[in-house]
């Protein structure tokens, strides 16, 4: 039974894929030449990687020209972001070199001639890759691209910036994480075509979500059981969300977890608890043992706040007063469990995630300070409340009164997996300046490029 569900679930994929291939015809042949130019500005910058001594550099720009030769028209938006940025190269190359032959007296003036003219063709190459993009202008085709080079984009800012391997690859095949910033980039690229179908992309964020968590929990067991690369400092640290903001009041220090949450918050809103958190599928998982979600008392929300409103103050105190770390770290650790337990007990037998919404400060603060971003679920006026979404959300956020409202409700996560439920599509992302087809595609976008930098980051 196993085995038939991944056949089927791998056959829908493959045919969401294909149903966004390019379907040739005979005006594709007036393309040829401007994919010659692609695949030799391509290979043009991975020679000069090579040249460098860069292997791994040379592979990113030669894996590009797998993109080049492939069918799906989102390969247009991400060629011409990286084309892009391969002429922002050239220019720099072009006058650095012609400046150190000006510097020597040396001619200079074939040189700037041959690089111009690569430049040039670079440049012709990115410029066609983005009018193809254009012409095929949709949040089909826009998007996964988009996602593509936000993933290359980050990751490849993350790497540089760092004083750390903060990529797992590069600790153990120094310089390959060029090649893992690519494939992730392609992993987005392709995810995100599968969730724009909306019939699959409630079930497809439970995959990787529960992926991730995966990923997250193997690394910290390999650390624990010696292997000392898959922590990012060598060092232990406690896997409990409240942590994020607990630790650094309790120490007074170590702001990095709690500035990536922030900035995960403020690009996608509560969107970090359907997604991104490590344990938040570990509550999924729970509550969706039970087919049909059930709303929670009203009293829990008041319980919500005490906990997290006790657990920051409790850091507070015991860093003031000079605990040591062995005991907090017990505390932190029973917190945690406690956590796990109510996801057993509780979250099972409800349906809904009562881990995250009544006992996870992080859940909390991602719902409070998630409203300062725009992205918000919204329910149409043809809405006839007949609660299929209702029964899905995990979240507390459909209630009767959210569906007379024509809005989710404030633990709202903006998972997307009512949208998926409702039969007659009264359901939508919504974002100023946006319609509703381009919002949810440039959300999806987002989101699942924040995935892909956590997934391809070791563990913190």
């Amino acid at each position: 039974m196993i085995q038939v569900k991944e056949k089927e679930m791998f056959r829908s994929i493959i045919a969401t894929i294909n149903r966004h291939r390019i379907h040739h015809n005979p005006k594709q042949n007036q393309t040829m030449i401007p994919r010659i130019l692609t695949v030799i500005s391509l290979l043009l910058l991975g020679a000069h990687a090579l040249r460098t001594g860069d292997i791994n550099d040379a592979c990113f720009w030669l894996l590009g020209i797998g993109l080049a030769v492939s069918p799906w028209p989102w390969t247009y938006s991400a060629l011409a972001g990286l084309l892009g940025f391969g002429t922002f190269l050239w220019v720099g190359i072009t006058v650095e070199l012609a400046q150190q032959r000006l510097a020597l007296g040396l001619p200079w003036l074939r040189l700037a001639i041959i690089l111009g003219s690569v430049t040039l063709i670079c440049f012709v190459a990115g410029g066609w890759n983005l009018r193809r993009a254009m012409q095929l202008k949709s949040a089909d085709n826009l998007a996964p691209g988009g996602a593509f080079l936000l993933t290359v984009g980050g990751l490849s800012l993350a790497r540089q910036m760092s004083s750390l391997d903060i990529l797992l690859v590069d600790r153990f095949l120094p310089g390959g994480g060029w090649v893992a910033i690519f494939l992730l980039g392609v992993y987005a690229a392709l995810i995100t075509t599968v969730m724009l179908d909306t019939a699959q992309s409630a079930r497809w964020r439970r995959i990787i979500w529960t992926a991730f968590s995966v990923v997250f929990f193997a690394q910290l067991l390999l650390g624990l059981a010696g292997l000392e690369k898959f922590l990012m400092t060598g060092a232990l640290h406690l896997p409990v969300p409240a942590l994020i903001a607990a630790g650094p009041i309790f120490r007074g220090e170590g702001l990095f977890m709690i500035i990536l949450f922030g900035a995960a918050v403020i690009l996608v809103g509560p969107a970090w608890c359907s997604y991104l958190c490590y344990i938040g599928s570990w509550d999924n998982l729970a509550a969706t043992a039970n087919r049909r979600a059930t709303p929670l008392p009203s009293w829990t929300r008041a319980m919500r706040w005490l906990i997290c409103i006790a657990v920051l103050g409790l850091a507070l105190i015991l860093g003031r007063i000079g605990m040591a770390a062995p005991p907090a770290a017990v505390l932190a650790a029973g917190f945690g469990l406690v956590g796990v337990g109510l996801m057993v007990l509780w979250s099972r037998r409800t349906g809904t995630m009562t881990h995250c919404l009544t006992y996870c400060p992080m859940g909390l603060l991602a719902d409070l300070f998630g409203r300062i971003n725009p992205w918000r679920i919204k329910i149409h006026d043809g809405c006839n409340q007949c609660g299929r979404c209702s029964r899905v959300c995990r979240y507390n956020a459909l209630t009767p009164a959210d569906l007379a409202g024509r809005r989710a409700g404030f633990t709202c996560s903006l998972c997307g997996d009512c949208i998926s439920a409702c039969p007659d599509n009264h359901l939508h992302y919504t974002f100023p300046g946006l319609g509703d087809t381009a919002a949810r595609a440039v959300f999806l976008a987002v989101a699942v490029s924040l995935h892909a930098l956590f997934l391809g980051v070791a563990r913190l």
